[in-house]
């Protein structure tokens, strides 16, 4: 079963049963280890969905509509904060191109060997650093 589908049903029987701390987590930001402890199998997937048709049922007419508002909210807010990914993304790419190691410093939020290795590229010429510099906003989420 794929990991979106697995996260959009959590999410939405988590949200069913009053808890709304869900969030949705994309496949980029899972490190393999993350992946195999959350891995479920289809069978407990159905069985969870079960539950939440089954909790649904149970609800008056009010309830309902008053959840599924609820569940459009939290699905909305996700959306926008992944979207804001993206965005921080680009602008890290701009920066990159004006400044190379600023770009590096601000993606990883720390003096480290990469800012390090970004000076020094961009010092010595300016193609190798920018081209460092996107490797690192690009390359590698787990590792930052």
């Amino acid at each position: 079963m794929n990991l979106r589908y697995f996260t959009l049903l959590l999410l939405l029987v988590t949200i069913s049963f009053g808890t709304s701390n869900a969030a949705i987590v994309s496949p980029a930001t899972v490190t393999p280890a993350e992946t195999a402890a959350t891995e479920v199998t289809e069978a407990e997937a159905l069985a969870a969905a079960r539950e939440y048709k089954e909790s649904l049922e149970a609800m008056s007419a009010k309830e309902r509509r008053q959840l599924k508002r609820e569940q459009r909210r939290e699905v909305k807010s996700a959306l926008n904060d992944y979207q804001g990914a993206d965005t921080n993304t680009i602008l890290l790419v701009i920066l990159a191109i004006l400044l190379p190691p600023v770009a590096v410093l601000v993606h990883q939020g720390e003096l480290n060997s990469k800012f390090w290795i970004a000076l020094l590229l961009t010092l010595l010429f300016y193609l190798p650093g920018l081209i460092y510099a996107l490797l690192v906003i690009f390359g590698n989420n787990y590792k930052k």
